[in-house]
């Protein structure tokens, strides 16, 4: 669902959008809020938005709308992304001499300018940490993250999440790490250390499409 273009869930209740409050919810398909320490998102709103790149072929858009300032107090964070099984992730050939790189490319767009960060976890054994910067306010930046194969450490072959995917909205500094392109031990859900705090201002806002994760180290045309 890297276009955005499936919500089956529709919404909070009846509210017309995803509330998570103080709750680790799914939203669109396979799009996760996380949020640790009891993080109170108060009003801010999750949408199925229509505001997208369409002259690069998209039309849907997952759309955070903040509403009102919090700021993130030890141990919180919040970020969204996407968990894959292992027996989903066996062509990586992780933990081989043969590990395979890959590329992760998406579309962003916010008003609130500055570092945001993507982890990418094997199974809360090791992780990698990577910074891309919106430099435009509202304006629509595509985004490339070349991730080396972890040669060390193998991915079970089961129904199990063996590989986190997620981009950080907020975190306080004791759940945040030093950007890594290299596979680190260490638990996941840690933001960079540079990482903007989206919910600065009850007016920003956060927009996420066209992610795709594939092999090889250059971000392809989006597959449709």
């Amino acid at each position: 669902n890297g276009a955005m273009r499936i919500n089956q869930r529709i919404q909070t209740g009846s509210l017309g959008y995803f509330n998570p409050v103080t709750s680790s919810i799914y939203t669109l398909d396979r799009w996760k809020v996380q949020l640790s320490g009891s993080f109170d998102t108060d009003s801010a709103k999750i949408y199925h938005s229509t505001t997208a790149p369409s002259q690069h072929g998209f039309t849907k858009t997952l759309k955070v709308d903040i509403g009102n300032t919090e700021t993130p107090s030890s141990g919180q964070r919040a970020n969204i992304g996407q968990r894959i099984e292992g027996q989903d992730l066996q062509h990586l050939r992780y933990g081989t001499s043969s590990a395979k790189t890959m590329t992760l490319s998406f579309w962003v767009y916010s008003n609130k300018t500055g570092i945001y960060s993507v982890q990418i976890v094997q199974e809360n054994k090791k992780y990698v940490l990577y910074e891309y910067t919106i430099s435009s306010a509202n304006t629509w930046e595509k985004k490339t993250i070349t991730i080396v194969g972890n040669t060390a450490d193998a991915t079970p072959n089961d129904n199990t999440v063996a590989l986190y995917v997620d981009w950080f909205l907020c975190a306080n500094s004791d759940v945040t790490a030093s950007a890594t392109s290299s596979w680190t031990t260490g638990t996941s859900y840690r933001a960079s250390t540079n990482q903007v705090n989206l919910w600065d201002n009850g007016s920003n806002d956060w927009y996420l499409t066209g992610v795709q994760l594939e092999i090889g180290s250059q971000a392809t045309a989006f597959e449709h």
